[in-house]
Parts: structure tokens; sequence; C-alpha cells
């Protein structure tokens, strides 16, 4: 089921009535109406697969009890090992089975020595990376003796299946999201106002700015060879900012969401494309999955505790492991590999931590200096976009060859359309910008405004989603 269509706007409104008007005194019944709403959800796009998502809460749900209760050095580890084992296992072999075979006749074929690659004809299954993630996350904590187990069964498979965050994150942390499962709540008027502005502001990234992006970026890309280079740099920026309006926009609809039920989210975007070096991008870009790798990947190994080499490594280490994250190619791997080769001279020069606060903060308009930081960053975060949207590596190489021809100087040939698009990009980027200091780009600073100028505002929101409401595009991060 997809947040931008019918059958959700049918659905939620279910969802929100039964759970606040009628299961309102009972936190128990509460819970377990989220659990069968978030399996109803899910089973939207493939029923069959409901069982997998089962299989993986019972088995995290066991091994987090065992290895509690254990008191045995061995066997905690043991039964923190079938867990993660099991996990990856699974997500292997719906996700990268067919890659690394792929690969592995692949580089016996530059020997002379041709093999025949059997692959599995098999469905990714939805959001198997992000709930997978979860359960985790959960079993690290518990080792580790953060949390405790979570006795109540359906208290922690409704951590597991959420459905505002189930098939595309953020992907979160038992530490902050169980406690609220397992408190009542109250209907918040405040935050169910915040909610709604959320998924409105959402909804109009994914549906104006996103989905008209992609009809231009797969245009584009699609069909490479029949473009100037100065086309391609434009398919490129499309994509940037289809990527970001896609991603960024559902997580705005997940977290206004679940505000809408009492519950709040770990954000997961921070205004990234007004980031001023890499590592800033990567403290406000898919920030649950940074902090996961940080937390369960770099500071196991050591993080920035040892040597200068080592923590290079360890750093190269989680930005190739991100790239892999997100899908079976070589090409999400060079991705994370330039984004590692883009941080390393940060940690070089020890700059890595220099732009910890808002950009401008307190004022209008940035100096030159940030002006300039900003473009470079977007620049060679845009270049890496390549990579990411690209079928292949030699599609990307081909790609960033005519860019870089003098092809790129060739006036623009494309639908006038496109255009309309680059300035609805301009607009939405200016109220992002004025928003910067808010959770969200239309958060708390209208507030000020007259109340007619706000509903105003809103109604020129809401007609701009049904005006220019693209070609319906599936959201990317359901794919990963």
């Amino acid at each position: 089921m997809l947040f931008h269509t019918l059958d959700f706007a049918l659905f939620f409104p279910i969802v929100f009535f039964v759970y606040w008007f009628l299961l309102k005194n009972t936190l128990r019944l509460q819970n377990a109406w989220l659990l069968v709403s978030s399996y109803v959800f899910y089973g939207w796009w493939d029923w069959r697969y409901l069982g997998l998502l089962a299989f993986s809460t019972a088995l995290d749900y066991f091994c987090g009890l065992r290895v509690d209760r254990s008191e045995n050095p061995r066997s905690r580890r043991v039964w923190l090992w079938l867990s993660v084992g099991t996990n990856l296992g699974l997500l292997g072999l719906f996700k990268y089975f067919n890659f690394f075979i792929e690969s592995f006749a692949n580089a016996f074929s530059l020997f002379g020595i041709e093999m025949s690659a059997a692959t599995l004809d098999l469905i990714l299954p939805v959001g198997i990376s992000f709930y997978t993630f979860h359960g985790l996350s959960y079993i690290f904590d518990i080792y580790s003796k953060r949390i405790k187990s979570e006795r109540n069964i359906v208290t922690y498979s409704v951590f597991v299946s959420f459905f505002p965050l189930l098939v595309a994150g953020p992907i979160e942390r038992a530490t902050h999201l169980l406690p609220q499962i397992a408190t009542k709540r109250s209907f918040d008027y405040c935050m169910a106002v915040s909610g709604l502005r959320q998924i409105l502001w959402g909804l109009f990234k994914k549906v104006v700015i996103a989905d008209n992006c992609a009809v231009f970026a797969n245009q584009i890309f699609d069909n490479s060879p029949d473009y100037s280079g100065s086309a391609l740099l434009l398919g490129a920026f499309f994509f940037a900012f289809q990527i970001y309006g896609d991603f960024s926009g559902y997580s705005d609809i997940a977290l206004g969401t679940a505000r809408l039920l009492g519950i709040e989210l770990i954000r997961n975007f921070a205004f990234p494309y007004f980031s001023r070096d890499i590592a800033e991008f990567w403290r406000r870009w898919h920030i649950s999955l940074s902090t996961w790798f940080r937390d369960y990947v770099y500071f196991p190994m050591g993080g920035s505790r040892g040597s200068l080499a080592a923590t290079i490594r360890n750093t190269v280490v989680i930005f190739v492991l991100s790239g892999f994250w997100h899908g079976a190619n070589w090409t999400f791997i060079v991705w994370g590999s330039l984004h590692a080769c883009y941080f390393v001279p940060l940690l070089l020069l020890r700059k890595n931590r220099d732009n910890l606060e808002v950009v401008a903060a307190g004022r209008v308009l940035p100096s030159l200096k940030e002006l300039s930081s900003m473009f470079g960053t977007f620049a060679i975060v845009l270049f890496a976009w390549i990579f990411f949207r690209a079928e292949s590596l030699t599609h990307a190489w081909s790609y960033i060859s005519t860019i870089l021809s003098a092809s790129l100087f060739q006036p623009l040939e494309v639908d006038s359309f496109a255009y309309f698009v680059i300035g609805m990009i301009v607009l939405f980027m200016t109220i992002e910008w004025i928003g910067r200091a808010n959770q969200f780009a239309i958060g708390r600073w209208i507030d000020a405004w007259p109340q007619a100028l706000r509903w105003f505002f809103y109604l020129c929101i809401i007609s701009s989603i049904f005006l220019w409401a693209g070609k319906e595009q599936q959201f990317i991060y359901f794919q990963f």
C-alpha cells in the first residue's frame, strides 16, 4: 500500500477512528489494532511475505528473551549469532544471492573459464532491509545490556511492523520506540496538527517534486546515448531532487502519520542539500541508517578511538556497507566508496566535525563562503548520484564521459515543462531554506502567520498536489 494512493486514504481514517475513538482507553487493544493494521498494510503489497515478516519477528523475540535471561556468556553469544546469522541469511538470499553468483561467474570468465550462473527468481520483499535492521538493533541492544527484552509479543511485534515505517523506514531503535508502544497514549491536538502539516509537506515533496523530476530523470537516464552532456547533467540534477523528494517525502509522511497516532519516530532528514561538507551531509541524509552503522558497526570496530589509519579503515567500511545495503549492484558499492573518498580528507584534516550547527543560523542569507561550500558539496553528491541511478558501471562511465565532453556546452533540448519543474524546485528549496531550523520545512515558523494566511498557504500546497501531480512513481526506497 502506498501513502499517496486512494487505498491509503481509505485505510488510515479507519485505523485512526478505531484507534482513538473505540480503543482509546485500552493500550492492549490499541497495540493489537496497530499490529493487525500493520499486517494489512504490508499484506496489501503481497500477502505471501507476511509469513517472512512474522518469522523474523518471532525469531528475534525468542532470541532476545534467551540472550537476556542467560548468564552464560557463551550461551548469550550463541543466541545472538542465531538471530544475526538467520536474519542476514534471509536478507542475503532474497537480496544478494544472485549478485554473488553472477559476480563469481564473471570473475572466472576473466580467466577464460566460463561458468553457468544459476540464479533464483525471487521477488525482493518490500522493506526487508528495514525490518531486518529493526530486529538486529533490538538484539544488539539486549546483548550490550542497553535494554531488557520485551516480554509482550504484541508490543514487540508492533515495534518491528509498525506500518508508517515498515517498508521504507526510518530505521527505529528499540530504546526509542518500544517505550512509546508500551506506554498509554493520549490524543494530543498540537501533535496531530504537526503531524498533518508534515504529511502535507511530504506529499508535496513526493507528488509534485519527486514524481515530476522522475519523468525527466528516467527519460534522460534510460536514453542517455541520445542526449548531449548538458542534458545528461540536467538529468542528474533531476534525479538528485527526485530521490530527495521521494525518500524524505516518504519519511515526512511516515513521521506525520505516526504522530497522528501519538508516536514520535526518529528524524530521518535534516535539509541535507544545505550541507557545507560531506560529513554534514551524512549527519543530515538518511540519519537513521548512518547512525545505525555508526552505533552497530563503526563503534564496535573501534570508531575513532584508535590510530588515524584505523579510523579511516572503519570509515571506509561503513560507507561501503552503506552502499551495499542499498542494493545488489556494483554501482551502489562505487557510490558508497565515492562518499568514503569524499570523507577521508576531512578526517585527515580533522574537519569532519566543523559544521554541526544549522547553516547561516539567525541570518536570512548565507555568507559567500557558506554558499560556495553548499554548492561544492551538492556538486560532489550530484556526481555520486549518477552511479546510484545508473543501470551498471558501464552505463555510469558512459554517462559521465558524455557530461565531460564538449557536448556539455550544447544548448538544452528538453520539454518546456522541464523548466517549470526547475521553477518548482527553486520554490521548494526556498521554503526549505526558510524552515531549515525546524524539524521539517513548514514547521513552527508558520505559527506566527495569521490563521487566514496559514490556511491559504495550505490550500496552495493542496492545489499544487492535485494540479501538478506527476505520473505516479513507486517510492524509490521500496526496492531496498
